[in-house]
């Protein structure tokens, strides 16, 4: 085998190693991206967000433009997973809606169309 194939080998056993590691901890965060859901999506008035897995009161909630500027919006809580968001006041447009829940460490980011 030469210096080649053998760094190849290296690498690729390396690389499986880390693999196996992110099969462990990615799986958790899919999940819980997996149970949000936010409707409509275009939206004109609101946007919901409901959360399986979350409390609605602890999801911290914000809006940014496309280039990253936060945007100011009014957030209502509606039951103990979901929560109301009023888009109404911002510009047509694409735009990023950022969740946080520090209780069960999530940070997610999803894009929403604003007609």
């Amino acid at each position: 085998m030469g210096f080649f194939s053998a760094v190849a080998v290296a690498f690729a056993l390396s690389g499986s190693a880390v693999a196996q590691e992110r099969q462990t901890v990615i799986p958790e965060r899919i999940d819980q991206s997996k149970s949000i859901q936010i409707f409509p999506n275009p939206a004109v008035e609101f946007v919901h967000v409901r959360t399986e897995q979350s409390k609605a009161e602890n999801v911290r909630i914000t809006v940014h433009n496309i280039i990253g500027n936060t945007m100011e919006v009014e957030t209502e809580v509606v039951n103990e997973h979901e929560i109301r968001v009023k888009v109404k006041d911002l510009a047509a447009g694409y735009y990023l809606l950022a969740l946080r829940d520090e209780s069960i460490n999530y940070r997610g980011t999803f894009k929403i169309l604003k007609r």
